[in-house]
């Protein structure tokens, strides 16, 4: 959640910002599972899908909106697709940072019917898992070895994490060019206050060994809204997005990675309150 600290007020207040009061939505910023001061979950199977259906139950059931608007990046934003495909009816539109990458393995079509646009964007995915994909296929396959080395030092978590905010940012190398050092370390203390790196780590392995969601590569049919940044991780192109999603809104960032909240978190509320103003 600590990612959304900087957004949150810009869209629960944007008159503090020089904004429309007429703009401002009620923001909820859920923890996935096992993340910081999420309860861990105790029972296998805590896959996307499932921390889909409890958002549902969280945004309907608990809090009594019969209908919202989701936004979500990385792992948020398969669990948004998946909310957008199961519940589409709750739903007035959802914005993303990114094509969720778990709609490459999904993909059934034929290859030879990709844009040369597409066929760059699927390279350079492959690639990506090679040179950058190692974190992935550990937490997919021995989370429990990885978390023992993890839970014990702090200076091996700081190297895990914090070298995901420099490789995925738009910070030429330098991380604090991006964030501050309290950021970073107000990110880590979570972890390790709460002890959760390991049920964090572990909702990669519980997806590697679940069957796909029956609607897996199935196309969304709410509106969508995408913001791309140039330095997040492999972004996709939009005759890709189209074969998934009703594109309705496209914005090309200027600057920015994959930490697009914490990097530029005036570009991405203006582009949420730009899609989905019209929506209301």
């Amino acid at each position: 959640f600590y990612r959304f600290h900087k957004i949150v007020p810009m869209l629960t207040d944007p008159a503090r910002y020089g904004g429309d009061p007429a703009d401002s939505f009620d923001v909820v910023v859920p923890s996935l599972p096992g993340y910081g001061f999420s309860d861990r979950p105790t029972e296998r199977g805590m896959t996307r899908a499932r921390v889909a259906g409890l958002w549902s139950r969280l945004m309907t059931e608990v809090l009594g909106h019969e209908r919202f608007a989701a936004h979500g990046g990385d792992v948020g934003g398969d669990v948004t697709q998946l909310l957008a495909l199961d519940r589409p009816d709750s739903l007035v539109g959802i914005h993303l940072t990114g094509v969720p990458y778990s709609n490459l393995a999904a993909f059934a079509g034929d290859a030879s019917d990709l844009s040369a646009a597409e066929r760059d964007y699927v390279e350079r995915g492959r690639r990506w898992v090679q040179e950058e994909g190692a974190y992935a296929a550990i937490q997919s396959t021995k989370p429990q070895t990885l978390a023992y080395g993890l839970n014990d030092s702090p200076a091996g978590l700081a190297a895990w994490i914090v070298e995901k905010f420099r490789a995925w940012s738009d910070c030429d190398g330098d991380v604090e060019k991006r964030f501050s050092k309290d950021e970073l370390l107000t990110n880590l203390t979570i972890y390790w206050t709460t002890q959760t790196i390991h049920s964090s780590a572990r909702i990669y392995y519980e997806q590697a060994h679940d069957s796909p969601p029956a609607n897996a590569g199935s196309r969304v049919g709410v509106p969508t809204g995408f913001a791309i940044f140039p330095k997040d991780i492999v972004p996709a192109p939009r005759d890709w997005a189209e074969r998934f999603f009703d594109v309705r809104r496209w914005t090309e960032m200027p600057s920015g990675g994959h930490f697009t909240a914490m990097e530029e978190p005036e570009l991405l509320a203006e582009d949420i309150r730009a899609f989905f103003g019209p929506l209301r």
